[in-house]
């Protein structure tokens, strides 16, 4: 057995992106195709909304306020076209993208956002392009450095697709990692992110189907979530709470393992596109 991040003990069990070539777009598709990206969903929304010009612009301009599980699915939709778009299907979702964007901006303070600024482009881009990393290598265990590499340069087409200019993707993944570190420290979690996640985690009228599986959210999302957030968020978390997500998350990724990749795969291969 191996250990990932987080403590979490691993399977011997061939990683998906060892079963295919050393093509840039296979190995992509082979790590971002996986459904258990679904996990790290909330993950990535609530870096997003820590953000307060991304937040501001969610929660004046769609339905996130009050349905965040439909802003929830349609990025994971978006990553699967990514994942397993033709050039058509990537430039159809490219073309609705910018057409919902489009006016979803205000120039009053604090705070003032546009949804075609690249910089916040680039925060949502590098948000999912780091929990689909993350989501990964706690499943299947660390990437060798050269398919690391390979991901991170494929993984610059989630923000130009959104707009962003190419030469805004950090050159490196280095540079990546400082340009983290930095968004990290400078995040406000303000009252408009901390109203979605309250929706998000605890809804007033949870979908009957998602009811369920709503504890294991919560606590998934949580534990994910770096310190400085989660404390921003007010989720609270103690000794206690986190070995239960270590237990949680560790037994519901010991299962997904155990499926066959076309099962895993499949919500990414149907998703409507």
């Amino acid at each position: 057995m191996a250990r990932a991040a987080g403590g979490l003990i691993l399977l011997h069990r061939r990683p998906p992106h060892e079963t295919v070539s050393g093509d840039e777009t296979a190995v992509y598709r082979a790590i971002a195709g996986e459904s258990i990206l679904l996990a790290g969903g909330g993950r990535a929304l609530l870096l997003q909304l820590a953000h307060p010009a991304v937040a501001r612009g969610v929660a004046e301009h769609s339905r996130f306020a009050t349905d965040p599980t439909d802003r929830l699915l349609g990025t994971v939709g978006y990553l699967y076209t990514l994942a397993y778009g033709t050039d058509e299907e990537i430039r159809r979702v490219a073309r609705r993208v910018g057409g919902a964007h489009r006016g979803v901006q205000s120039s009053d303070e604090p705070d003032a956002y546009d949804a075609r600024d690249t910089d916040l482009q680039l925060w949502v881009a590098a948000t999912l392009y780091d929990t689909t990393v993350v989501m990964y290598e706690l499943t299947w265990g660390p990437l060798q450095d050269e398919i690391d590499e390979l991901v991170y340069r494929r993984s610059a087409l989630i923000g130009t697709t959104l707009g962003m200019p190419a030469h805004m993707w950090p050159e490196s993944r280095d540079a990546f990692r400082r340009y983290w570190s930095e968004q990290l420290a400078t995040l406000d979690v303000k009252g408009p992110a901390r109203l979605v996640a309250q929706q998000l985690l605890r809804p007033a009228r949870p979908q009957p189907r998602l009811r369920p599986i709503l504890p294991l959210v919560r606590i998934v999302t949580a534990g994910l979530l770096p310190d400085r957030i989660r404390i921003g968020y007010g989720l609270a978390w103690t000794p206690w709470l986190a070995s239960q997500y270590r237990r949680r998350l560790g037994l519901l990724l010991g299962v997904y393992r155990l499926l066959p990749r076309a099962l895993r795969t499949l919500p990414g291969r149907r998703w409507p596109r």
